[in-house]
């Protein structure tokens, strides 16, 4: 089971306070997507757990108002706990059977992957994967570059509102299986 994970945060370190969290399970070789998972975090309660910084707000302002709407949807956020309970069970419930633990693929070797797991432990909700199982999706762009030309930020236009972290999920499955079946055709 792959997940591919997104996270809208308000810093870059590995203790950033999460405002949002996008996932969508796929097949890395086929590039087919079969579940969301969406929540906006109160970002109260995300600063109650993770660090602010100055630059990442000033980012923030700068965006559009797509991706600023997680701001302004007071109804629709949860607490961080709340967001990871439901993430794990979401996890969960597509397993198909209790050997198949979570390939869980974030953006960055140290971003999405640590940011969510310190988040997991600064709640006390287990962790619902085995940090051995997490993938990055850098790792996969920078085959693409190096060996094929083949840039997903330049070659493939995006779907959606950047920075909304259900899209960019979205977003980083279809480019990494273009790069994969790429691979596979050489």
């Amino acid at each position: 089971m792959h997940v591919m994970l997104d996270l809208e945060t308000m810093g870059t370190d590995c203790h950033a306070a999460i405002v949002a969290i996008g996932a969508v399970l796929f097949e890395p070789d086929t590039g087919v997507m079969s579940s969301n998972f969406y929540r906006i975090v109160d970002l109260e309660d995300a600063a109650e757990y993770g660090k602010l910084d100055a630059g990442t707000v000033k980012w923030w302002l700068l965006q559009s108002e797509g991706a600023r709407q997680i701001f302004a949807a007071d109804e629709e956020s949860v607490s961080l706990t709340r967001a990871l309970v439901d993430f794990s069970a979401w996890l969960e419930e597509h397993q198909q059977h209790e050997r198949d633990t979570p390939q869980v693929w974030g953006n960055g070797a140290g971003f999405d992957c640590v940011i969510l797991r310190n988040a997991f432990e600064s709640t006390g909700v287990p962790v619902p994967w085995k940090f051995w199982h997490e993938r990055d999706v850098r790792t996969v762009v920078e085959l693409g570059r190096s060996i094929l030309g083949y840039d997903p930020k330049r070659d493939m236009p995006f779907d959606g509102v950047v920075h909304n972290a259900l899209a960019d999920a979205q977003h980083q499955v279809r480019y990494v299986n273009a790069i994969i079946q790429l691979l596979a055709e050489r």
